[in-house]
């Protein structure tokens, strides 16, 4: 027997304490959270910020207890919507024209609080702040006609101005340059310049190529775009004198006239150009539903007319003698797992909220989170339900369980032809940031340094201010003045502090230092029609839009040369936004190019859709056919609004606030050495994988990197041709291979594996050459022993290059943009949807 010692207790009793011990233990440690977390009454931990959401988390529903918020107290940096619901939202949000708390008291006294417009502003009835400069200038700029009340005087004109026929004042200096900038192009007029008095166009050329088509006006284009149902020369000549198409009667016809087989109306496949076939579909012939009974011959009645012992059904398939007056749930609850709901024959298995029917009986969990609307950000599926969440400097909305961004409230820049508007979204203020512009276009901006950039393509420079000081032309900088034809693009990489354009005159891509100073020509081969650009400087990719024959969207990396456009697999929630004015949608894909959404698509709301912007919920847009800036909501496509009409021909647009652009590391400032040691320019280089190099050198026009990789030496072969770069020039930064032999760039996305020894530097064709030169030149070479060497080389390059050509993949979109425009062709924009934290950003 063994022995329990004087203070021994009974092992009964001391088993029993045990018991005690450990089920106080239990209780003790599953009511300890981590202080992030909150404790739910009954022990169990849910994350802090579920407290008060709206949403009950905790099982007892503790998290959502009227005496868990009712102590809840705003921090001074949140608004208290007091009420029952005690909830805090953030204090940007008071009086922005959305409710953001559940009884509406963020927006009650709004306009007892506000606040007088900023001296040397105009304010409207409808309490908007406009800049001076747009009252009495017979624009609506106001929403409510109020800025154009009062304006009995006609505008007067300075004596370095010009007045318009149409009452508009311009600079003197721009009268006959051959660009028209009255909205009546009075000030290229014949009384004025001579001339035959026909209206310049941008589009107008003598002779128009044999696959255009001559408008009356002048205009040339696209052949096939001529009776297409679709106006594309302004004075829509193009649809004039047309064919009545008509189809076989087996056939249906488009929206425009052309014809497709009956079968594919109706069919969930958009065969139309214009999606016209899937418009109003409607499944007659479906009989669902507890409402609904489905005779086995096909007939289709009423189910309360099922077992009420008169035939409905010409079959009598609803008066069976077994089967009605049974219930089939009563046995083994019909077999379903979960609900089981008897019929007047047979029945049918159901399930709760949050599952869905596997089979015909048995219920399994929805992925909610498979639906791309699902949630604004963050989706997180739980068995049976889901939930909602924002990333880091977002914050949910309690009314419309949306994430806002916190801070400052957002703006709007874009350009509108002679100027640089900002329009607040909040505050309601609408100003100009930059005047007297011949033809501003591209746009974008540096947040966190508070400057903006942008291209005037009748000057052909690129610009940069402050946006504080934008307005007095002293303060307006030319960082790009040389050798631009025609820029149409322009990004901005703020972690590396440089900028990206592409110029459709020349078919090229170029990169320059922020500060103008140092620059070179990326890619100047392969390119039709290069439009838009966009960039992802945290992981080094770079995207763009080539509206040529074959238009498409591509990607590479901003150093990319020809071998290594490749995809990175780490893109989770990244996408890829664009416009397409000749098919009037507004879509995007995934940085994949995979899991393509058409946002919203209508000829009627999208006329010529140019630029757009996407920040929060929001897809904002110019459209140069109506003037006007629009605003939609991007996961529904619906809430579509006029944000500025009467504009002079809108282009570009951006959203200025700091989440759009996200504070990262400067690859190229890592370490104790200034600019990577790079002699000249350094460039972020793509993060393929978690070894990728950090960042490449790169070199002037005509200068290849020499033996250290950093340094420039003089190139080899080097010439420039009249008015631009040699394609040369910009191969031997491109490719290790001879400059003759360049492979394509594909569209996106091309798959490549790309070592990482091949894209540690841009300019490795200065290394192959080297090597070649090292050789050739020995003084006891023979001319025999030239031939060998060649032919050796020759031959293993070319297997090498068979094998790149053979390990490539791609995947073309099938008409993401095409090209329509009575300018020079620049609608497609690419907008990349940053709405993530840093460590997992995306894409303007």
């Amino acid at each position: 027997m063994r022995d329990w010692g004087p203070d021994s207790r009974s092992p009964a009793l001391n088993s029993t304490s045990h018991v005690v011990i450990f089920l106080s233990f239990l209780l003790t440690a599953r009511k300890t959270c981590a202080p992030e977390e909150f404790a739910c009454f009954n022990g169990q931990c849910v994350p802090g910020r579920w407290r008060c959401d709206g949403e009950v988390e905790c099982p007892d529903g503790s998290d959502e207890a009227e005496e868990t918020c009712s102590k809840q107290t705003c921090p001074p940096e949140k608004f208290d919507c007091g009420g029952a619901t005690n909830k805090c939202v953030s204090l940007s949000w008071r009086c922005d024209g959305e409710k953001d708390c559940e009884n509406g008291a963020d927006e009650e006294d709004c306009a007892a609080d506000a606040k007088a417009c900023p001296t040397g502003e105009f304010m409207c009835a409808n309490r908007k702040c406009l800049a001076t400069v747009y009252v009495c200038d017979g624009d609506d700029d106001c929403g409510d006609g109020s800025d154009e009340l009062k304006c009995s005087s006609p505008k007067t004109c300075g004596p370095n101005q010009l007045r318009c026929n149409s009452s508009e004042c311009v600079p003197l200096m721009w009268s006959c340059d051959g660009d028209p900038d009255c909205v009546d192009s009075s000030d290229e007029g014949p009384e004025r310049c001579g001339g035959d008095g026909v209206p310049y166009l941008i589009n107008r050329r003598a002779n128009c190529t044999a696959g255009e088509f001559r408008c009356a006006n002048g205009e040339c284009v696209r052949l096939n775009w001529k009776c297409d149902g679709d106006p594309d020369c302004k004075d829509k000549s193009d649809e004039i004198d047309c064919p009545l198409l008509t189809c076989r009667p087996d056939e249906f016809q488009c929206g425009d006239g052309s014809c497709i087989h009956g079968t594919k109306q109706c069919n969930k496949v958009h065969d139309c150009l214009d999606h016209s076939d899937e418009s109003g579909c409607v499944n007659a012939t479906k009989c669902e539903g507890p409402l609904k009974f489905l005779c086995k011959n096909g007939e289709c009645i009423d189910s309360s007319k099922v077992c009420d012992s008169h035939k409905d059904c010409k079959d009598r398939s609803d008066e069976p003698k077994k089967e009605c007056g049974l219930n089939e749930c009563m046995i083994n609850n019909g077999g379903c797992s979960h609900v089981c709901m008897d019929r007047p024959i047979g029945f049918e298995c159901q399930c709760p909220a949050g599952y869905q029917l596997l089979d015909k009986k048995t219920c399994g969990d929805i992925d909610e989170c498979e639906n791309s609307n699902a949630c604004s950000q963050i989706c997180i599926n739980y068995k049976g339900d889901f939930k909602c969440e924002c990333y880091e400097g977002y914050e949910m909305d309690p009314v419309t369980k949306t994430c806002k961004a916190e801070g400052k409230s957002p703006y709007l820049l874009f350009t509108n032809r002679h100027e640089i508007r900002r329009m607040d979204l909040g505050k309601r203020e609408y100003s100009q940031v930059v005047s007297t512009q011949k033809n501003a276009v591209a746009l974008d901006l540096d947040v966190a340094n508070n400057r903006v950039f942008w291209c005037d393509r009748f000057h052909r420079k690129i610009y940069s201010a402050f946006i504080h000081e934008a307005s007095d032309p002293s303060q307006q900088v030319p960082l790009v003045d040389s050798l631009l034809h025609t820029p149409v693009g322009l990004a901005l990489d703020w972690l590396q502090h440089n900028l990206y354009w592409t110029d459709s005159g020349d078919k090229s891509i170029s990169v320059a230092s922020v500060d103008g100073t140092k620059r070179r020509v990326l890619i100047s081969s392969d390119l039709s029609e290069p439009r838009a650009i966009a960039l992802d400087p945290h992981h080094g990719f770079m995207y763009w839009s080539d509206w040529g024959t074959r238009a498409k969207i591509e990607k590479g990396r901003p150093v990319c040369d020809v071998y290594a456009c490749v995809l990175s697999s780490d893109v989770a929630n990244r996408r890829l936004y664009w416009v397409d004015s000749k098919l009037h949608h507004i879509s995007s894909v995934d940085l994949n190019g995979a899991h393509r959404r058409t946002h919203l698509s209508s000829a009627e709301r999208l006329g010529h859709p140019f630029a757009l912007a996407v920040f929060e919920d929001r897809i904002y847009w110019t459209d140069r056919d109506r003037a006007a800036v629009f605003m939609a909501n991007r996961l529904t496509g619906q809430d579509i609004h006029a944000l500025a009409e009467n504009l002079n021909d809108p282009h570009d647009i951006v959203v200025f606030h700091q989440l759009r652009q996200l504070p990262g590391p400067d690859s190229c400032n890592l370490g104790s050495v200034a600019n990577g040691g790079c002699e000249y320019l350094c460039l972020k280089a793509p993060q393929i994988t978690e070894h990728s190099p950090k960042y490449t050198c790169a070199c002037p026009n005509g200068q290849d990197l020499g033996p250290d990789m950093r340094g420039c030496v003089p190139g080899e072969n080097f010439a420039t041709p009249s008015g631009g770069y040699s394609q040369a020039d910009t191969a031997s930064h491109l490719t290790t291979a001879p400059p003759t032999s360049l492979e394509p760039l594909t569209p996106l996305l091309t798959l490549k594996p790309v070592p990482s020894e091949e894209s540690k530097a841009l300019g490795s064709q200065s290394t192959a050459t080297a090597m070649v030169m090292s050789t050739t030149t020995a003084e006891d070479s023979s001319v025999s022993q030239h031939l060998v060497f060649g032919l050796v080389c020759a031959g293993v390059y070319l297997v090498w290059r068979n094998y790149r050509r053979n390990s490539t993949k791609s995947m073309n979109f099938d008409n993401p943009v095409y090209r329509k425009t009575t300018g020079e062709g620049e609608e497609d924009e690419i907008h990349i949807d940053y709405s993530h934290r840093s460590d997992q950003q995306v894409v303007k």
